[in-house]
């Protein structure tokens, strides 16, 4: 295995992780940030008020965006895997 190849496989990995885990996030950061808002707005500072709507949120995007994730990580195993015959020695 020579390092190039760990390279691009350690690259890709990231690529994947930040790839699958960006509708979660990004849906967690809106709702926070629409709460924020709110929260200014009514002078309510209740810092567990936050967790609930930020749970349903990432709730609702993982079954929004499942199907999509299990295609791009069903599509990087098999890339993975097309990958172990040019690992061997």
């Amino acid at each position: 295995m020579t390092p190039e190849l760990i390279i691009q496989l350690a690259r890709r990995s990231f690529e994947v992780t930040l790839m699958l885990a960006a509708p979660l996030l990004i849906f967690s950061l809106v709702v926070g940030l629409l709460i924020s808002i709110f929260q200014a707005i009514t002078s309510i500072n209740e810092a567990t008020l936050t967790f609930v709507p930020k749970i349903v949120a990432v709730m609702v995007a993982l079954v929004i965006f499942f199907p999509w994730m299990m295609s791009y990580m069903g599509d990087f195993t098999r890339e993975i895997f097309g990958m172990i015959v040019t690992m061997r020695h």
